[in-house]
């Protein structure tokens, strides 16, 4: 965490934001065992250090007619930082696209994305192609989500 420092209680802190970024400063005070005042300054540094970096609404992916997540694999032959700078405009552009990581070993890079369905999946394929010069593409679907979450481990 470079030059900030994390007591326990930033620690509780963090852990009750991330289970519920909008309870109350009371609420949260009285979770981890500060006045509401002191437990503002707390979070008010954290954010300041960037340790919180947004606070954020998790929805429901299945109601909003997103239940296909894909896991796409991509291998490219191009290296190059004018290529690599394409390649992240493209990922930030594409919505449906929720990370994209570059890898060691074979995969040159994972994307994860949420999609209606196999349709939904091709147009965004064909977009993505369309935009960047890639060697090979693979997909992966999840047929069943065991855990997915946005919390820390602390």
């Amino acid at each position: 965490m470079n030059d900030v420092t994390i007591d326990e209680i930033d620690r509780r802190i963090l852990s009750e934001l991330q289970r519920d970024s909008a309870q109350p400063l009371e609420t949260l005070g009285d979770r981890v065992g500060l006045s509401r005042n002191a437990t503002w300054r707390r979070v008010r540094a954290l954010e300041q250090a960037g340790v919180i970096r947004s606070r954020v609404a998790l929805l429901d992916p299945d109601k909003l007619d997103l239940g296909l997540t894909v896991f796409i694999q991509i291998r490219t032959n191009r290296h190059d930082p004018a290529w690599l700078e394409t390649f992240a405009a493209t990922m930030r552009d594409m919505p449906e696209i929720l990370s994209a990581y570059r890898m060691t070993g074979d995969l040159d890079y994972l994307v994860r994305a949420r999609v209606a369905d196999m349709p939904a999946y091709d147009r965004l394929y064909q977009r993505l192609i369309r935009k960047v010069e890639v060697s090979d593409v693979a997909a992966s679907f999840v047929m069943e989500e065991l855990k997915d979450t946005t919390a820390l481990p602390l």
